[in-house]
């Protein structure tokens, strides 16, 4: 659902969080690494894609591990963290983190 959320919105506006580009760009870091970066934009969304539906099913699939008791808790605790960590991990971790906090309304 996250995904879909952020492709239907990414082309409305210059003040949506384009997560996705930190993805691509994450991506062919990690890929470049290795010596396989994807030089086509088409094979590398798509990839970046593929990988983050699976990644946001796995994360969010862990709101439901602990049984119902504190279920809410835990599905705020782990959005916000993942939230939190797209706006101000990035460029700890090497990336360029203008695609999610170009404006303070993007970082909301």
């Amino acid at each position: 659902m996250l995904n879909l959320l952020h492709e239907g919105l990414k082309h409305k506006g210059q003040d949506i969080p384009r997560v996705d580009l930190l993805g691509e760009e994450a991506l062919n870091k990690g890929l470049s690494y290795f010596g396989k970066a994807i030089g086509n934009e088409e094979k590398l969304y798509q990839a970046t894609l593929a990988g983050d539906v699976i990644g946001n099913t796995f994360y969010y699939s862990l709101i439901g591990a602990g049984g119902i008791a504190y279920i809410w808790p835990r599905a705020v605790f782990y959005g916000l963290s993942a939230g939190i960590g797209a706006i101000k991990l990035p460029r700890p971790m090497g990336f360029d983190s203008s695609p999610v906090t170009k404006s303070n309304k993007t970082k909301s």
